[in-house]
């Protein structure tokens, strides 16, 4: 019983310090955003501003167009994950029914691809991104998108698929049921948890995403919001501190927000009961 309560215990420290460890950026990134100057040039720094302001809002505001990257980074996120999810959900159904060799060497494929670098990747892009007049552009940087996510949207979505019960699939075949058929009336309904947890996971990589936004877009007015906070840095690499801890804070929420929204559907849950043994 004692062994247990300290191993109980042990848990939970490690967990709690894990919480700590991560919301330790998010909370100083809070308090410098709503730091005046005089309190950010202190020797003493404080976890709870003196005087709070909300000048360094107002001046990244002004500095920088947030709004119109931030509209450039909603289309390009949003614009991956229905993309994305739209071409992975066939394509995982087939590579976890299918047993043959070339869904295994699709599925072997689909884990190699993700151990490539960037810079690989960003060279073959650019150049058919370019004959195809996309360069500079939020659909041609929504291309670049979902052929990063895909490989890992397959791989999750895979998953759910096999966790699907096959005894569903053949009642369906038994009453004429097609594979198109199957796939959208029985199956789909029952991947919507992965689905979900497919699309987040895609929209949040896109909107965070900065090397491939830096390169591929090249005025202010394409540029997405990560790439517009470098735009805080000087040329000799000092930082707008406040204006910057003010537009990476709003940059922030909408990842949040969204994982708020629909963090209850990422379940497996309802698959259960849905055969009867």
């Amino acid at each position: 019983m004692r062994t247990s309560t300290a191993a109980r215990t042990g848990q939970y420290a490690a967990l709690l310090a894990y919480l700590v460890f991560l919301a330790f950026p998010f909370l100083w990134l809070i308090s410098i955003a709503f730091k005046p100057p005089r309190e950010l040039a202190s020797l003493h720094p404080t976890w709870i501003p003196q005087d709070p302001t909300l000048d360094n809002f107002r001046q990244a505001f002004d500095e920088q167009p947030l709004l119109r990257a931030g509209l450039n980074s909603l289309l390009a996120a949003l614009g991956a994950a229905v993309i994305a999810v739209l071409i992975a959900t066939p394509m995982a159904y087939v590579m976890a029914r299918r047993r043959g060799r070339l869904a295994k060497a699709a599925t072997g494929w689909v884990v190699v691809s993700q151990a490539f670098p960037f810079v690989l990747l960003i060279i073959p892009l650019f150049l058919v991104l370019k004959n195809l007049g996309l360069i500079n552009s939020v659909p041609g940087l929504v291309m670049v998108y979902v052929v990063w996510s895909l490989p890992f949207a397959l791989w999750m979505l895979a998953g759910y698929v096999r966790a699907v019960p096959r005894e569903l699939e053949e009642a369906a075949a038994v009453d004429g049921a097609g594979r198109l058929r199957t796939l959208v009336s029985v199956t789909a309904p029952l991947l919507a948890p992965g689905i979900v947890a497919t699309a987040l996971f895609a929209f949040i990589t896109a909107w965070n995403e900065f090397f491939f936004a830096l390169v591929l877009l090249k005025t202010p007015e394409r540029q997405t919001l990560p790439v517009i906070l470098t735009h805080f840095i000087g040329a000799e690499g000092v930082a707008d501190l406040g204006p910057l801890a003010a537009a990476a804070f709003l940059a922030t929420l909408p990842s949040l927000v969204v994982f708020a929204l629909i963090q209850r559907r990422i379940t497996g849950g309802m698959l259960a009961g849905a055969v009867k043994s």
